[in-house]
């Protein structure tokens, strides 16, 4: 006879910690936004991993850590004449920014480690565990890729870094909301090939479309082009306007109105399809979990378009900034929770996984052990 009870505390425990880690990434997502909208992230000049953990802790070296920042761009053309007082308040954001970076990574590895000490963990869950880790490890690198790209010749850091630490901070979130999720050992709800295709497709979608909110971000699109429904002046902007640039491909990372353009595109287009994918759950299931996912992901995906719109014809306030950004993980978050149940089934760790008559720990389909009497 196996004892359940062992194991579904164990997974208790493992899909909680998942859960709280996620919740920490979703923290320092926005923290983020807050400190590139303060125009704080270019504050502290130097990548130091443990030491950089103590802030200044007198005005000695409160003096230092401004010095560094007035010999940058950003402080020689933007905020030269700054007083020691502003420029601790922008250093305090990204000091905080970089404080929930090192606390995902120790609240992350260290209940990891003691999982695997304690033999909580099976092989598949160990490796999808430490991808994720590896994940988070990539997303420390790229924060500092990304702030060195603004401290020599420019005085903001790079869209393309800045986009692909965002999108990196989600797809972290992603793995980590879906791990929890499945690891309730249930079955994929089953459902047809569409619905899994288009619950899939639409978490894609979510998370492209956080990309090129990133790229509006970096180019400050918002400012430039903001008015709605048209954009300068067109429902469609001018081909000559949209695609100036040589070689093409520059136009939709480079071109602010390119950019701005596609993430509108981007938006009307994962609107429709989540209420066609709403109807199509709604009339295949009836009912039931799956159907109440895709209904909250519609109201989601609405809030967000009109969050986005009030924030762009408002010329980006920092407050609507900062609810949009939080919006858009609000909207990962249903799209993950959405597709989890029907796209994968929960992870089975490996074929040499069953147990054999004498062995006394086995692995259920989830990767937690369980005990044999």
């Amino acid at each position: 006879m196996i004892t359940a009870s062992l194991s579904d505390r164990h997974g208790r425990a493992i899909r909680l910690w998942l859960y709280a880690v996620a919740a920490l990434v979703l923290a320092m997502v926005l923290v983020g936004g807050a400190t590139r909208l303060t125009e704080s992230g270019l504050s502290i000049t130097e990548w130091q991993p443990v030491m950089g953990t103590l802030p200044p802790l007198d005005e000695t070296q409160w003096q230092t850590e401004f010095q560094k920042y007035q010999a940058i761009p950003q402080y020689r053309e933007l905020n030269r004449g700054m007083s020691l007082d502003a420029f601790k308040t922008i250093y305090w954001w990204e000091w905080t920014h970089r404080l929930v970076g090192r606390t995902i990574g120790a609240a992350f590895l260290l209940p990891f480690l003691w999982f695997l000490w304690h033999g909580w963990i099976g092989p598949g869950l160990r490796t999808r565990l430490s991808v994720i880790f590896g994940l988070g490890a990539l997303q420390g690198v790229v924060g500092w890729w990304m702030v060195a790209s603004g401290l020599a010749d420019r005085v903001e850091v790079s869209q393309y870094r800045l986009a692909t630490h965002l999108v990196l901070a989600g797809v972290i979130y992603v793995a980590l909301l879906w791990t929890a999720q499945r690891l309730d050992g249930q079955p994929a709800t089953p459902v047809p090939a569409r619905i899994r295709l288009g619950a899939g497709g639409l978490l894609v979608l979510v998370l492209a479309q956080i990309y090129l909110g990133a790229l509006v971000a970096g180019l400050r699109a918002g400012h430039i082009y903001n008015t709605w429904p048209l954009i300068d002046g067109a429902l469609v902007p001018d081909a000559s306007r949209l695609f100036f640039d040589v070689p093409l491909w520059r136009n939709f990372f480079e071109n602010s109105l390119t950019v701005q353009f596609d993430h509108r595109v981007l938006a009307y287009a994962i609107w429709f399809v989540a209420i066609a994918h709403a109807f199509d759950v709604a009339n295949s299931l009836k009912r039931g979990p799956v159907v109440a996912g895709a209904v909250v992901l519609v109201a989601a995906v609405t809030l967000q378009a009109a969050l986005g719109i009030l924030t762009l014809v408002m010329v980006v306030p920092i407050e609507l900034a900062l609810m949009h950004q939080a919006v858009a993980m609000v909207v990962l978050t249903v799209a993950t929770l959405h597709a989890a149940p029907v796209v994968e089934r929960a992870p089975r760790l490996s074929p040499s996984s069953s147990a054999k008559a004498d062995d006394p720990v086995i692995r259920d389909a989830t990767g937690i052990a369980r005990t044999r009497n």
